[in-house]
């Protein structure tokens, strides 16, 4: 006689292994929202104007300084983004597509302002797009996919976003899936979802103040790129494919960029001297208003106090005022003790099918 206790009882312990597994997984996430959580509300505000080099908690607005990101599912100009497509409505399917970047921002109360270095930063910002096809099969609501370039001029430089808004993007969707598939031709039961920080919105930053000249790499810490975009990314690949076909690539670094080839140049003392033309006209002098506003984007004191991550203080980067960060992360820890109970009942159920108590 054949019995189908076996296969039933492997099925039982096979949900009771997922369902520890899950548990686990929010409850750990749990313990990581009540640290922030104590985190912010174990440290009070600081005045941006009179903080001091040390562990601070910052709360403000966020201020674009020399340049935007433009989001990638619905192209709104923003500071940091986190974008992801998956390939079941639910949300709990394979990654189609997964994107997270942030630029340097300003955190600005009404005492001043200070700037923010997002390298190695946790973010914590709620998603602002969610949504899905719906049951006729139409496109989500609010699909806006971006074409063209991830950075956009910095809110000073007018005449470059003018230039930008008249330029007429030819060509097709630049998102592409792991496949080298445009993102608007993927399958329709896609769940997209684009968390953003955008100009203007309030943000709360607990983190290291530093001088800017103890940072290691200012350019480095400027950016954050949680792409994950390898050698081979089918998009890179084939716009190096089309540039090398059509003679655009150049040979060699030198013939590519003259003097900026030679090792060492602009970074410390060169190796050998640049090749300067003789009969090269001298640059006109600058327009004072022009300096000015460029030395107040570009240019940054070497004794002037930033937030950046550190070893014994990581950033932490979250969208809203102190209390309603406070209020999210703690209601993430209470999911998590949802999920220790969800992992407890599962390990119980899972002892009793290998102890052999379901027949």
């Amino acid at each position: 006689m054949i019995h189908v206790e076996i296969p039933s009882t492997l099925a039982i312990a096979v949900v009771a292994a997922v369902g520890v597994v899950v548990g686990l997984v929010v409850l750990v996430r749990g313990f990581g929202g009540y640290r922030a959580a104590g985190r912010i509300t174990g440290t009070s505000v600081s005045r941006i104007a009179s903080m001091a080099v040390g562990e601070v908690l910052v709360s403000g607005a966020a201020e674009p300084i020399e340049l935007t990101l433009i989001s990638p599912l619905q192209s709104v100009p923003c500071i940091y983004y986190r974008s992801r497509i998956t390939e079941a409505s639910d949300g709990d399917g394979r990654d189609v597509f997964r994107e997270e970047r942030a630029v340097g921002f300003r955190v600005r109360d009404a005492s001043g302002a200070v700037r923010i270095f997002p390298s190695g930063a946790r973010f914590d910002v709620p998603d602002r797009y969610d949504e899905a096809p719906d049951l006729w099969g139409s496109g989500p609501i609010g699909f806006r996919p971006r074409v063209g370039s991830v950075f956009a001029p910095g809110p000073d430089d007018r005449e470059a976003q003018v230039a930008a808004l008249l330029t007429v993007q030819a060509g097709g969707v630049s998102l592409l899936d792991a496949g080298g598939t445009p993102l608007s031709a993927t399958g329709r039961k896609n769940h997209y979802r684009e968390a953003r920080i955008e100009a203007g919105d309030p943000v709360t930053v607990v983190g290291r103040v530093l001088p800017f000249a103890d940072l290691a790499d200012p350019a480095g810490a400027n950016l954050l790129d949680g792409t994950g975009v390898e050698a081979g990314d089918p998009e890179s690949a084939l716009d190096l494919a089309e540039a090398r076909a059509a003679g655009l690539l150049a040979d060699t670094p030198a013939e590519a960029w003259g003097n900026a080839a030679i090792p060492g140049f602009g970074i410390g003392k060169p190796i050998r001297p640049p090749e300067l033309d003789p009969d090269a006209d001298l640059p006109p002098p600058p327009d004072p208003e022009l300096a000015a506003r460029a030395a107040a984007t570009f240019s940054i004191a070497p004794d002037a106090l930033v937030l950046a991550a550190a070893a014994d203080a990581p950033l932490l980067i979250s969208l809203g005022a102190p209390t309603q960060v406070a209020a999210r992360q703690q209601w993430q820890f209470v999911l998590g003790l949802g999920g220790a109970a969800l992992a407890i009942a599962s390990a119980m159920g899972l002892a009793i099918l290998l102890q052999g108590g379901l027949r």
